[in-house]
């Protein structure tokens, strides 16, 4: 794949800077964004927390994402080292994607955001009656 993702991007842009980069470049909360920001990223890391998943799988799970929009997500993710792609040698192919170490430690931060979750849909439900 040609195409950088957007934190590879910013990598190599900081790496090239002739000036002192702008203070907030290096930003922990701009590179998670970059890595896992976007619309399906996000779902399909909760579906791979659960153990690794054919791209049939995920598909079915997701069924308003376009192939298209699967794939490029599951290759950024894969070029950022966040999910790696299994190709087993049989007939028909199989491919599985899994987190890779570094993936995995995005479960603290999933932990929350289920928590933040039921917490608004508690509120909003409290807020109708």
């Amino acid at each position: 794949m040609d195409k950088l993702t957007k934190q590879q991007q910013a990598e190599t842009e900081w790496k090239t800077c002739r000036t002192a980069p702008p203070p907030n470049a290096f930003c922990p909360v701009r590179t998670t964004l970059n890595v896992l920001g976007g619309k399906w990223k996000l779902l399909i890391l909760s579906y791979l927390l659960e153990g690794p998943r054919r791209y049939g799988e995920l598909k079915r799970l997701m069924p308003e994402i376009t192939e298209k929009m699967l794939i490029q997500e599951l290759r950024e993710l894969e070029l950022d080292a966040v999910v790696q792609r299994t190709v087993y040698q049989q007939v028909p192919p199989k491919v599985e994607y899994h987190l890779t170490e570094h993936g995995r430690r995005v479960q603290p931060l999933f932990e929350a955001l289920i928590g933040w979750g039921q917490s608004y849909l508690q509120r909003e439900q409290a807020l109708a009656t």
